[in-house]
């Protein structure tokens, strides 16, 4: 044989042994009696991870609308991993809370080395089994309504001088109009890291310290982050001796130095303290002896989950109030003219319901995966049992829940009503199994109180102070960002402000 000819069937036996590799299990659903959604080589059942010419949201959604009707369950393969997507508000209601113990841990937990990424490892998002239970323990306390209600004058403090940064980016505005998503996330870092640590990261200046920039760069070079999870599903072992961090060694540094600047500054002024979350794991520190590491990281969870999380909520909310005049009328009256007292903003009933209905429609999660942790027995419709084993992974399909006329009427359209008392409130949705922006049960985010707090101190004075409007350079319909691994408006939010009378 010509060496030609040699070269060109080693090619082929390769490639059809990746090919083997790639989509020999791809029965291992049918085999179960369970039916598999379209799967390809490599990409598994999402190939948007890969073709990034759309989010994978959209994937899971064509996959939820063609067996919603038919089956409770079914099978997907992200890469070459199986794993069951769960279709049943029932059954998820039960994942989250009522047999929590069956699906203790996030997947994520599996794609996180604590020695790599201190921060993020360190999180109580992804920690599994009792150092999840200690964690949580641990930094609940930190986020109780009264430690909330303490820092609530700087929150207010920091939204007097968030209005007046608007009016003066209104006044150099384009005619493309301001970027809600920027000035959100501006809000964002300096009511958290004040809140948190007591420091301003001076946002609304012309002069911000360099946290915003670095915020920004950690979660906008996530794709590294995501490429080794899609590598780590194709071949599981590498796990064991390479991993990626979402922070990176130069944005790790960078807030632990914050950290030892703050938690120094604090020590040197003890006549100075107040009630605040690091002024908690201070205490924590001296109770349970905790180093400087562990320190550092408890507190970066009150920083890292406040920042572009609750920015994009705000951003999106902003947006939907500008598309809506009427709704935007309601919330100005709701709010009134005078300050709101912490208990006051606490009882702003409606615009709690626009932010609930913008987390419906943008939540930033738009899938969740449950790491299997005892074992568990699915129903599907026609009668058929599944058992899933500890290591096997089930997929929430947060965004398409949210978006089903089933459970929500007319969905694509912005109803705050849906979410007020009288109606049921969250609480019905989320005991259905289908509103769950925060997650729900046990491992619910621990935050949710302080970032409503935050969200509607900056909605009560923006909505006050300024008419909102959405400017023509913003797309008009709900299409998330093509790339971006939380939801978010592609193309991005602008907005105009007009100054009330």
């Amino acid at each position: 044989m010509c060496p030609i000819c040699c070269v060109l069937l080693s090619i082929a036996v390769l490639l059809a042994l990746v090919y083997v590799f790639l989509t020999w299990n791809f029965d291992y659903w049918r085999k179960r009696g369970i039916k598999t959604a379209p799967s390809w080589p490599f990409v598994g059942s999402f190939p948007s991870i890969f073709t990034r010419k759309r989010n994978i949201a959209y994937d899971i959604d064509d996959i939820y609308q063609q067996y919603k009707e038919t089956e409770n369950i079914v099978g997907v393969f992200t890469t070459r991993r199986p794993q069951l997507l769960v279709m049943c508000p029932e059954f998820i209601h039960k994942i989250y809370a009522t047999d929590f113990r069956s699906f203790h841990d996030n997947e994520r937990g599996n794609f996180v080395d604590k020695k790599v990424d201190k921060i993020l490892g360190n999180n109580p998002f992804v920690l599994k089994g009792d150092e999840w239970k200690e964690r949580r323990t641990e930094i609940t306390p930190g986020l109780s309504p009264n430690r909330i209600r303490a820092v609530y004058p700087v929150s207010q403090s920091v939204c007097r001088k968030f209005v007046d940064y608007i009016k003066r980016q209104q006044k150099m505005a384009t005619s493309q109009g301001l970027d809600a998503m920027e000035l959100s996330l501006c809000y964002t870092t300096e009511v958290v890291s004040d809140c948190v640590l007591g420091i301003s990261a001076q946002s609304f200046t012309d002069t911000p310290t360099p946290l915003v920039g670095m915020i920004q760069r950690v979660f906008n070079s996530s794709f590294g982050f995501i490429l080794y999870s899609v590598v780590a599903n194709l071949w599981p072992p590498i796990r064991k001796f390479y991993s990626v961090a979402l922070f990176t060694k130069e944005a790790e540094d960078f807030f632990f130095d914050i950290m030892r600047r703050s938690i120094a500054l604090r020590r040197e002024k003890p006549t100075q303290q107040r009630d605040d979350f690091l002024n908690y794991m201070l205490q924590l520190q001296e109770k349970k002896g905790l180093d400087t590491v562990e320190l550092t990281s408890h507190t970066m969870t009150f920083l890292t989950d406040g920042f572009e999380t609750t920015a994009l909520v705000l951003s999106h909310t902003l947006l939907l109030l500008g598309r809506h005049p009427e709704e935007q009328e309601k919330v100005l009256r709701e709010i009134g003219k005078a300050d709101l007292s912490f208990e006051q903003l606490s009882e702003l009933s409606y615009l709690e319901a626009c932010i609930h209905e913008t987390l419906r429609l943008f939540s930033p999660q738009v899938a969740s995966r449950k790491l299997v942790t005892e074992s568990y027995d699915f129903v599907n419709k026609n009668g058929v049992t599944l058992r899933l084993n500890p290591g096997d992974v089930v997929i929430v399909p947060v965004k398409a829940l949210h978006h089903d006329p089933q459970y929500y009427e007319n969905p694509e359209a912005f109803k705050p009503e849906r979410f007020l008392d009288a109606n049921g409130g969250v609480k019905k949705y989320r005991d259905m199994g289908v509103y769950l922006p925060f997650g729900d049960g046990p491992r619910i985010c621990p935050g949710i109180r302080f970032a409503l707090t935050q969200l509607k101190a900056a909605l009560v004075e923006i909505v006050r102070t300024f008419e909102i409007k959405v400017n023509p350079k913003t797309r008009s319909d709900d299409q998330i960002d093509d790339t971006f691994f939380m939801a978010t408006l592609k193309g991005g939010i602008r907005l105009d402000f007009k100054e009330r009378q």
